[in-house]
């Protein structure tokens, strides 16, 4: 016989047990189902933690498992993968320098001559823009939060939900009337129309004005 011990159940607790009881119509008592509770408690809460993801370090660059490699090299290419901790070139584990210039039978860069396709990605990217990429979005983040701790920082942008700002109308003077031009005076000059000077040559006063 085991040797059984009490245990302090608040009222509204026993009562929702029962009630799921007689719902489910399990064939237990409630004592049977706080035992059962209980080890299923420790069961969940004494499970061992998640297990550190595998892959591939390669400097910055962390390929996890499953990746991905191309290598292209005369119209053609050769491919590895990411198993474990290594990567997996015909059965044989290899660095990346190793698989790009085994390959291509002479010294490559294995940054800008292998593409990686990682797990769940559907294209092909080069190695050295991954690494580029990483290093820009390293770089960002304190920069980001240096700012935004500065004293007098403008707050961070407001969500499209909340109310834009009215819009600033600014007033502008009337345009100026311009005056009004003086009329030209065509009265000819004194001796513009005698026969002296259109004997000798036509000018434009003279036949403006005749």
């Amino acid at each position: 016989m085991v040797a059984t011990m009490s245990v302090s159940v608040s009222p509204s607790t026993l009562l929702a047990l029962m009630e799921r009881l007689r719902e489910t119509g399990a064939p237990i008592d409630p004592a049977e189902a706080v035992d059962a509770a209980i080890q299923l408690w420790l069961t969940t809460t004494c499970a061992a933690p998640p297990a550190t993801p595998r892959g591939y370090q390669w400097k910055t660059l962390f390929l996890p498992e499953g990746t991905w490699l191309r290598m292209a090299y005369r119209n053609d290419h050769e491919y590895a993968i990411v198993e474990g901790d290594h990567i997996m070139y015909k059965g044989r584990a290899v660095s990346p320098n190793q698989f790009a210039s085994g390959y291509a039978d002479s010294v490559r860069n294995a940054w800008q001559d292998i593409s990686i396709r990682m797990p769940g990605e559907k294209h092909w990217k080069i190695a050295d823009l991954r690494r580029r990429e990483l290093v820009r979005a390293a770089a960002a983040v304190p920069v980001m939060a240096a700012t935004a701790s500065l004293p007098g920082a403008p707050p961070p942008p407001s969500s499209p939900s909340s109310p834009l700002p009215a819009a600033v109308v600014i007033p502008q003077a009337p345009l100026a009337t311009p005056a009004p031009s003086l009329p030209r005076n065509v009265t000819p000059g004194p001796g513009w129309t005698e026969p002296e000077r259109r004997k000798f040559r036509f000018r434009l006063e003279d036949v403006a004005f005749d």
